[in-house]
């Protein structure tokens, strides 16, 4: 089996980490199946919608940055625990922020690649924890 990290390594450097150099949505189309699925407890998302929520992202979170802690593969899956910050500046999660606060917090996710794209991603963000750090005066 190929060492399949670096290929979802670049959605956390190119797509998921804002940055002067790529394009998330040119990169995520190429990246991701045609028939992606992006899952978590609560829904399902589809390519077309992640894509247009990352681009949501990058104008919402102008520093958002996703940093892979550790990346472990088996077979065609690829496991990562990560790192997220940012400084959200808008309407986010029922908050209305300016920018001058941040959040850090982790994710863990696991990806099927098939054919150098990833097919699934199921994903957990702790996103409790960022809005508590967002309200923190």
């Amino acid at each position: 089996m190929e060492n399949l990290k670096e290929i979802v390594k670049s959605f956390y450097t190119e797509c998921l980490t804002v940055n002067k150099t790529s394009n998330p949505s040119e990169k995520m189309e190429k990246l991701l199946a045609e028939d992606f699925k992006s899952i978590n407890a609560k829904e399902t998302k589809g390519k077309a919608q992640l894509i247009g929520q990352i681009g949501f992202f990058w104008k919402l979170i102008p520093n958002l940055k996703w940093e892979p802690q550790e990346i472990l593969q088996d077979g065609n899956r690829v496991i990562v625990r990560s790192i997220f910050s940012g400084s959200p500046k808008g309407d986010f999660m029922g908050l209305t922020l300016d920018g001058t606060k941040s959040f850090n917090t982790t994710s863990i996710d696991i990806h099927t690649v098939e054919n150098e794209q990833i097919k699934t991603v199921y994903h957990v963000e702790e996103w409790a924890t960022a809005i508590q750090q967002l309200t923190v005066k």
